[in-house]
């Protein structure tokens, strides 16, 4: 057990109060500038652990980790950003502001890979909000009281959950509507928390969605997807109910089910203190397994070595290398995109670098519309080069792991961009306008 009283308590930092810390007066005036105007638009959160222990102020503007947390310049197209900009410098009243802001924000494609008209998950006509189910196997679920995280990504896809428009975020506090689904969806073996970050919960708050569905024989497999082992690992260590979280992890391993912390690992610095060390050892020792997974992200981690070095260190500590994904067509990508050609070249590359134990990782995929669309490499046909890709999820489960070729552009970063190499692939690349969205929901695949 381990003393609260001790324990380091958790301060966000935002911008509302980030004028008070050192670390901001001693950053270029220009940069003070773009971090105010950008956080405007998209949401801006860290906290103390990462700006003290993690980021490397000689330096910030090549740290991974203040790339991946404080706002960047770049993160709005010109015209965006001058429009912002100018905004504040003339000390535009606050209504004014927040609606430039959310014209912006509209621009962002907010809610990418139809999770807002494809996704959410009906019973007896009506959408239930804060649920998903694309895939037949799993339900994701956004507990209400998880709709923030101890810090939030620069790069995040969910990053419209957290701006205050109520119209684009997921949420349900209705524990017992997720159970009523899961018994009404024997298909549905996984069932994954998400947000936000689940663990920003208090534990009783936590038990209450979890408690009720492990009684669900149909469930095998919980996930918890965070990034709180971190941000702050505290959360497993010194915080007041961190023992009463990892008891809550033994009942669930207890009850028959499998439990997976699906960890958001985007650098190893990110397991290089011993607070972060200790959380992942209190984790596994409740019988949780860890699985680590990033978009590859450029500016924090666009390079092969690191890759190689956060699966090779994960794998010492316990952890289970899962995904390398691409960045999502939404937000601030522009900014953070590579090419698919070097997310797959970096992905090879760092591959050839780790023992097997660390190649249970699979990458570079997308998580598009119809599914996880996997890059498995570059070859030629007939003297042409085209992308081998294949579906590890996908909305019809008959086009899975079912190999298929898209024309090679090196400049393509998304699905979207691509297009069939020939006749026979053009059923691999569905778009929501291709089919009826009933048909293109979990009932119209027959699930039900």
């Amino acid at each position: 057990m381990h003393q609260a009283e001790t324990a380091p308590r958790y301060r966000a930092i935002t911008r509302s109060n980030i004028a008070k810390r050192p670390e901001w007066e001693a950053l270029d005036p220009g940069l003070r500038e773009a971090i105010e105007a950008v956080s405007l638009v998209l949401p801006f959160r860290t906290n103390d652990y990462l700006v003290e222990q993690l980021i490397d102020w000689a330096d910030p503007v090549a740290d991974p980790i203040f790339q991946l947390t404080f706002p960047q310049r770049g993160m709005l197209d010109d015209r965006q950003y001058i429009r912002v900009r100018d905004a504040i410098r003339r000390d535009a009243p606050k209504q004014e502001l927040e609606q430039i802001a959310g014209e912006i924000r509209a621009e962002l494609n907010p809610h990418p890979a139809g999770q807002m008209t494809h996704n959410v998950p009906h019973v007896d006509g009506e959408p239930i909000p804060g649920m998903q189910h694309k895939y037949r196997e799993t339900t994701l679920f956004f507990p209400s009281h998880g709709q923030t995280c101890h810090a939030y990504c620069t790069f995040c896809f969910r990053w419209a959950q957290f701006v205050g428009d109520e119209d684009l975020k997921f949420a349900n506090k209705e524990a017992d509507q997720l159970a009523r689904y899961l018994r009404k969806h024997p298909e549905v073996s996984d069932v994954l928390f998400t947000g936000g970050d689940p663990m920003i919960m208090k534990t009783k708050v936590f038990r209450r969605y979890v408690e009720q569905i492990l009684s669900i024989d149909s469930v095998r497999t919980i996930r918890i997807g965070t990034k709180s082992l971190a941000y702050w690992p505290q959360r497993f260590v010194t915080d007041a109910d961190a023992d009463d979280m990892l008891r809550l992890f033994e009942e669930i391993v207890g009850s028959g089910k499998h439990l997976a912390i699906m960890a958001h690992t985007s650098h190893p610095v990110e397991l290089s203190t011993g607070i972060a060390g200790e959380a992942v050892k209190r984790v596994r020792s409740t019988g949780a397994n860890i699985r680590m997974q990033s978009p590859v992200i450029r500016h924090v981690n666009d390079d092969a070595a690191t890759w190689s070095d956060m699966w090779a260190t994960g794998v010492q500590m316990g952890m289970i290398p899962y995904y390398m994904f691409v960045e999502r067509d939404t937000g601030a990508k522009a900014y953070f995109e590579m090419p698919l050609v070097r997310c797959w070249n970096l992905f090879r590359n760092a591959y050839q670098h780790v023992s097997g134990m660390a190649r249970t990782v699979r990458g570079p995929s997308m998580s598009c519309f119809p599914g996880k669309c996997h890059v498995l490499g570059i070859t030629e046909i007939g003297n042409e080069q085209a992308f081998v890709l294949e579906f590890l999820q996908a909305r019809q489960p008959d086009l899975v792991r079912r190999p298929f070729f898209a024309k090679y552009d090196p400049k393509a970063t998304w699905y979207d961009q691509l297009e069939p190499f020939g006749k026979a692939d053009e059923p691999f690349f569905v778009k929501p306008d291709d089919r009826p969205t009933a048909d293109l929901t979990i009932e119209g695949f027959g699930s039900n």
